[in-house]
């Protein structure tokens, strides 16, 4: 291909990779193993499933390529959207590992999305998550004080970056220019309303509902639980959380943990800041959960 059709020859690789005669899950899987710097570990926890359980995947996608003999080649231009939903998921992916805490994968996440908007600019979900990436690192430095954890209704605003907001809601708004509706266009737009001095949360809750309907994934119900608990109270967002089939996913135990905590069940909390402790696998988490945990026992 000519040199000026990828801007970033990372990116070429990762079109190369997701390749759409894997499905769309192993396309992600196994080029985040490949090229994305994540571990089979990371990538496991991403798709909330057991460590092994990846693996076999990996394995049987390998297999489905060597049997098949798949080739794998720099795509023509004109196949580049095909393949794009797959490459979103991948940057998406390396971002949340690297805003975990892992920085160095946060900042090739967001150098990816700036090649990939080069690289597609009428595309608007590929401004999209441009967009929602840098409107949530802009809160990166926030985000711990002294090596704890802070909430963001606690975070010293002073420390957001002013100037990934007003980038990130400029890109937002060329995403929505271009008529864009999709699942990262709704996130971007979530995370600039978090932004505001005072959260509009009947439009959050509101954005987390069209988002269900357009996944179909149980962590985006869990988000809008929260939101709702904000709206219509704990009781109401404890019981959106018990529908949902989440057991062994952090997040989950220590946002049951929270409602229940806030409905004064405190050792029904307990138990399940106990389980999200024991699924942490940051040390700032472990030691905001042991906090959450002794205040509970207090």
């Amino acid at each position: 291909m000519e040199e000026r059709t990828f801007p970033d020859e990372r990116l070429e690789l990762i079109f190369t990779c997701c390749h759409p005669s894997l499905g769309l899950e192993a396309q992600v899987a196994l080029t985040l193993r490949a090229l994305g710097g994540l571990t089979t570990e990371e990538i496991a926890r991403a798709f909330l499933v057991p460590e092994e359980t990846m693996k076999r995947r990996l394995s049987r996608a390998k297999r489905k390529i060597r049997d098949a003999g798949i080739p794998f080649s720099v795509p023509a231009e004109h196949l580049l959207p095909e393949r794009l939903a797959a490459v979103l998921a991948v940057v998406y992916l390396i971002f949340n590992e690297g805003y975990g805490g892992r920085v160095d994968l946060a900042a090739e996440a967001l150098r990816l999305g700036t090649a990939l908007a080069e690289l597609m600019p009428d595309e608007p979900e590929v401004h999209g998550l441009q967009a929602l990436m840098l409107l949530d690192d802009a809160r990166r430095e926030a985000r711990f004080a002294g090596g704890e954890l802070v909430l963001l209704p606690d975070q010293d605003r002073s420390r957001w970056d002013a100037a990934k907001i007003r980038r990130g809601r400029e890109t937002l708004d060329r995403a929505l220019a271009l008529r864009g509706r999709g699942p990262y266009v709704v996130q971007a737009a979530i995370a600039s309303l978090h932004l505001e001095e005072t959260s509009d949360w009947p439009e959050i809750a509101g954005l987390y509902g069209q988002l269900v309907r357009m996944t179909g994934s149980p962590v985006v119900e869990l988000n809008r639980a929260i939101a709702v608990a904000e709206v219509e109270g704990a009781e109401s967002g404890l019981a959106l959380v018990d529908r949902l089939d989440l057991d062994g996913y952090q997040y989950f135990h220590s946002t049951r943990a929270d409602l229940l905590r806030r409905l004064g069940r405190a050792d029904e909390a307990r138990t399940e800041y106990e389980r999200a402790l024991e699924l942490a696998h940051t040390e700032p988490e472990r030691r905001f959960l042991e906090r959450r945990l002794s205040e509970v026992g207090a």
